[in-house]
């Protein structure tokens, strides 16, 4: 029995038949001639969703991404440094004592997994660094992901691949010229460390890297350029955030900013969340509450999981590409 058949033979209830209903209106959005965005918050890189999500950017099933800026570089981190990764099982046991030891030894911890400082930050640091200041130097800028594109298409970084680079995303995304979209990209590593090279004068324009403004102008130019009453965006968001709340944003200001009223809304919304409505977090509301802010219809196809996305999202995708 195959993925797909065992998820549709037991799944058949609750979040468990949400996740079928969710994943089957995905295909359908598709099938008609629909594309999708999807969505990244939280540390899904450092879960490896890559290892599905390169696949589903291989078929053509994802057409653009919203994501943090610490799931833009932590899918290359993982590339380049995976084998130095370690892995705490019994996180839940550490004291602070043990933290402080992880510390002395530049092992970040992200729940159960520790991002090696030296092999993944800095040496990505050292190669992004020279396209930084090469575009600085010249006068250009460009968003986050394209200097990311630029640095995983010239190879520089094929000597470190500690994986199969097919179970990359953002390698995957590279030669696809996926479009991206990084809001809030400064809270990242990597935008940290391009603050200090400002600070320091490596960098002496600070636009050389975009801001989440142009950001959003350019997911303007996308939506309006790509969405049509035959072939709507549809928007398949892990988590919550900021991840999620940029992008889906941008109907109701081309609506009602720019009075581009025959934009249509979004075509499906599907969401993975574990957050508490009653809480008054976004990422909690319920889809119909998107309605009263203009960004999707009563019509439009309306999902939620409320589970653990690293448990969901791989199963929904596996549905999607037939496993």
């Amino acid at each position: 029995m195959n993925v797909t058949n065992f998820l549709k033979t037991h799944y058949k209830h609750f979040n468990a038949a949400a996740l079928i209903d969710a994943a089957e209106g995905y295909k359908t959005h598709l099938n008609n001639g629909g594309k999708m965005l999807i969505t990244l918050a939280g540390a899904m890189s450092t879960a490896e969703l890559g290892t599905i999500l390169a696949e589903m950017i291989r078929q053509d099933k994802v057409h653009a991404i919203s994501c943090t800026g610490a799931n833009l570089e932590e899918d290359i981190f993982n590339l380049v440094a995976h084998d130095f990764y370690e892995r705490v099982p019994h996180y839940r046991e550490l004291s602070a004592a043990d933290e402080e030891a992880l510390l002395s030894r530049h092992m970040n911890r992200v729940t159960d997994t520790c991002i090696p400082e030296e092999e993944a930050m800095r040496r990505l640091e050292h190669s992004v660094l020279k396209f930084w200041e090469k575009a600085d130097k010249a006068g250009e800028s460009y968003f986050p992901h394209e200097f990311f594109y630029q640095i995983l298409l010239s190879g520089e970084l094929e000597q470190y691949y500690q994986i199969d680079p097919k179970n990359s995303w953002m390698l995957e995304a590279a030669k696809k010229n996926l479009p991206i979209f990084v809001p809030g990209w400064e809270d990242s590593t990597l935008g940290n460390i391009y603050s200090g090279h400002v600070i320091s004068g490596d960098i002496k324009n600070v636009h050389t890297v975009k801001t989440g403004i142009q950001y959003m102008i350019e997911l303007a130019d996308f939506y309006t350029n790509t969405a049509t009453d035959e072939s709507t965006i549809g928007f398949f968001q892990i988590g919550g955030g900021i991840a999620g709340d940029f992008p889906i944003c941008v109907v109701p200001m081309l609506h009602q900013d720019l009075q581009r009223t025959n934009v249509p809304l979004w075509g499906y919304f599907a969401q993975i969340s574990d957050s508490t409505t009653s809480y008054g977090s976004y990422s909690g509301a319920v889809p119909n509450e998107k309605i009263t802010w203009g960004k999707l219809g009563k019509e439009t196809p309306k999902f939620v999981i409320e589970s653990d996305a690293t448990i969901v999202a791989p199963l929904i995708f596996a549905i999607v590409l037939d496993m």
